[in-house]
Formats: structure tokens, C-alpha cells, sequence
């Protein structure tokens, strides 16, 4: 296999190995609210889709970007992709937030079968 840069460190290995465990730690966190849906309903579908596409956002595009990350690396002009840093702090705020609120949703239908 011909090498796309000279970087000794492995930087764009490096980088294409963390979104890699960012993908895996999506697919678990989609089974993970998964397991709520006897518990709480179709509404659990909801963060488990979300978590299952945000993988799959990250995972088709992975060669297209190692390589431009490589070429852009070997010609020194490296950028970071923002749409990618809003995309991997909005989603994880969005998923607390759907857990926040079917624990919430259910706490309360709890809360009025006592009265």
C-alpha cells in the first residue's frame, strides 16, 4: 500500500482511528437506548435512529476525508472541518437531551398513576 503522506507521527491514522471509536461509541449508544424500548415507548426510536445515523455520518465519508486530511497534511495545509466539531457537539447535547426527556416523560406518567 502506497503511503498518501510522510507524517512519521501517523497523524492522519491517528485521526482516522478516533473516528473510528466515535462511530463505535455511537452503534453503543444506539443499542443502549435500544434496550429503553419496553420501558419507554416508540419514543426511544428517536435518540436510537439519531445516534444510528450520526454513525453512519461519520463512517461513509472516513476514506474520502483520511485521504484529504493526508494530502492536505503533505502540502501543509491542514484545516479543521467545523461543520465536524458542531456536528459531534450537537449531537451528543441532542441525545442527553431526548434521554433528559423520555426519563422525564415517563417519571411523570409514574408520578400520575399514584394519584
Amino acid at each position: 500500500m502506497t503511503r498518501l503522506h510522510s507524517d512519521p507521527g501517523l497523524q492522519p491514522e491517528r485521526t482516522a482511528l478516533s473516528w473510528a471509536r466515535t462511530t463505535v461509541a455511537f452503534l453503543v449508544t444506539s443499542a443502549i437506548f435500544l434496550r429503553w424500548l419496553p420501558h419507554y415507548g416508540l419514543l426511544s426510536l428517536v435518540p436510537t435512529m439519531l445516534a444510528a445515523v450520526a454513525a453512519l455520518a461519520i463512517y461513509l465519508p472516513q476514506r474520502r476525508r483520511y485521504a484529504q486530511h493526508s494530502r492536505e497534511l503533505e502540502h501543509g495545509g491542514l484545516q479543521a472541518d467545523p461543520v465536524a466539531v458542531i456536528w459531534m457537539t450537537a449531537v451528543p447535547v441532542v441525545l442527553g437531551a431526548c434521554g433528559l426527556v423520555l426519563m422525564a416523560s415517563a417519571l411523570s406518567e409514574q408520578l400520575s398513576r399514584m394519584r
